[in-house]
């Protein structure tokens, strides 16, 4: 396969009459100065880094004001209540149709961070990877590139206390966890781009023993892990184990760039530089964080650091890669009254491009997440005739799409080769979309 584009964000800059080769899903050959017809511009599509595809069905049904003041606390109650209707039919028809809104917003692949594993009430399918299998077939029809990060959830809190409600879903001990591991390994087997990693949920959800074997779980791939998300969960593990949850990970886990840690936006400057300094990526998703009230992730803090981020979409209230990217730079706008706060040598729009791109990459297990030979062809063509992208060109056209932009401005996106979006539009939409209304109307309607 070979694509032209007028214009292409390459590692060393911007290059123009930019010709790709593809070969076996990879990028063979990149050659700037071929003119040629094909695509306005091309760029590295960005992976999304943190998703709960299942909770794309409860999009906004959340947003009424349950007694007294509504918190992360009291959504999770209401998610555990909606997770008492879903099947694994139900699991795959709502994961297909989030993949196909993530491509379509830009996004290559999805580390789908996967902890509904079990039947309602906890008991066992017959195959324990079931619901990860779903997962995966899911990916296969719409082509996205997937790192299925099976969760093992062991604990009610950092106390040990025994799951109860919604949480029976998750649990699993070390023996039942291995045989989800297993069977989602088997499951990926014939994708060639797919990786298999492993989530210990959080440090309250998982037992000190366990935390200690964790990333020998899956030799070789990614580990995350939620942390720091809520004051909540800062003050109990402080309380148990007299550090903070960063502090402590720090200073117990075999952390790397291996490592993926979610949320992050209860730390102290001390915890940001040092967590920065490990290599490990931090997986933020402003959108879901906003929508939950989780805080403001302290970005200069970590790139003054030297820390690398990527962004994913967590809970799918909204899938838009462009304003996860916006979210994150407005919410340092606010915080500190100041303009422009990521932004260096390059626009605000390119820094939160690329950094995001190889933020992304790295916790996927993906590669360099950029334009270069011998990495998946993961590559999205923005429509560059839309009034929005009128005139603009390198980085002040990442500056438009990210903050001037509108949906629907990616037209074409390439997950490992694989042309999945074309005029805007993912070539599976309308038979996932169909499954989808008719999942959805069945839930509702049991609500």
């Amino acid at each position: 396969m070979i694509l032209h584009a007028a214009s292409a964000l390459l590692p060393e800059g911007w290059a123009k009459d930019v010709r790709i080769r593809i070969e076996a899903g990879r990028i063979a050959e990149v050659t700037a100065g071929v003119p040629g017809q094909g695509h306005g511009v091309l760029l590295p599509a960005p992976v999304n880094l943190h998703s709960h595809t299942f909770q794309r069905a409860m999009a906004g049904l959340t947003e009424a004001r349950t007694a007294g003041q509504d918190s992360f606390w009291t959504w999770r109650a209401l998610m555990y209540r909606f997770l008492e209707r879903l099947g694994p039919e139900d699991v795959q028809a709502i994961a297909a149709q989030a993949m196909v809104e993530m491509a379509e917003a830009g996004f290559s692949a999805v580390c789908e961070f996967h902890y509904l594993h079990h039947a309602v009430g906890g008991g066992a399918y017959a195959d324990p990877a079931e619901m990860s299998r779903r997962v995966a077939a899911a990916a296969s029809e719409t082509g996205l590139g997937l790192t299925h990060l099976p969760v093992i959830y062991e604990q009610g809190g950092v106390d040990g206390r025994a799951l109860a409600g919604g949480q029976l879903r998750f649990g699993s001990s070390p023996d039942i966890y291995a045989a989800v591991l297993d069977g989602a390994g088997r499951a990926l087997a014939g994708m060639p781009d797919a990786v298999l990693g492993v989530a210990p949920h959080s440090l309250r959800a998982v037992s000190l023993p366990t935390l200690a074997r964790v990333a020998g779980m899956a030799p070789g791939g990614p580990v995350h892990i939620h942390i720091a998300e809520q004051v909540a969960e800062v003050t109990e593990v402080e309380a148990a184990w007299g550090a903070r949850p960063v502090d402590w990970a720090c200073a117990n886990l075999p952390l790397d760039g291996r490592w993926c840690m979610i949320h992050a936006t209860q730390m102290t400057p001390e915890e940001t530089a040092a967590l920065a300094r490990t290599g490990a990526v931090a997986g933020l998703c402003p959108i879901t964080e906003a929508n939950l009230g989780d805080g403001i992730f302290d970005a200069p803090g970590w790139m003054a650091a030297g820390g690398t981020f990527g962004v994913g979409t967590d809970s799918n209230v909204r899938i838009s890669l462009a304003e996860e990217l916006r979210v994150l730079e407005y919410s340092q706008r606010l915080n500190l009254k100041a303009r422009a706060v990521l932004a260096d040598q390059r626009s605000t729009g390119r820094l939160l491009w690329e950094e995001a791109g190889k933020g992304g990459a790295q916790a996927a297990g993906r590669g360099t997440g950029r334009i270069e030979v011998g990495q998946w062809a993961d590559l999205v063509a923005l429509d560059t005739g839309d009034l929005r992208l009128e005139g603009v060109a390198g980085d002040q056209l990442l500056d438009a799409f990210l903050f001037a932009g509108r949906d629907g401005l990616v037209s074409d996106l390439w997950s490992a080769g694989r042309h999945i979006v074309r005029g805007g539009r993912h070539i599976a939409r309308e038979a996932t979309e169909t499954r989808f209304r008719a999942t959805m109307r069945r839930l509702r309607e049991a609500l």
